[in-house]
């Protein structure tokens, strides 16, 4: 697994606009969330985007829906 300095180096390197987290739900449909490279850093890379899980059907209600996207 890439490292985020490894991982921010490529971003750089390649002129990268926007870093895409995907993600699946428990019944196999993709999702997503892009977020650009500005808000992107070593901290995100490990510790994660965080995301509304109400937006996906099924998985939480509004009151517990604060949840984050680790890369892996």
């Amino acid at each position: 697994m890439a490292s985020p300095k490894d991982v921010l180096k490529q971003i750089a390197d390649n002129e990268v606009k926007f870093v895409d987290f995907r993600f699946t739900d428990t019944v196999g449909r993709e999702h997503h969330v892009s977020v650009p490279t500005s808000q992107i850093d070593e901290d995100k890379l490990e510790s994660g985007q965080a995301f509304a899980g109400s937006s996906i059907p099924g998985w939480k209600g509004i009151e517990a829906s604060d949840m984050l996207l680790i890369p892996d």
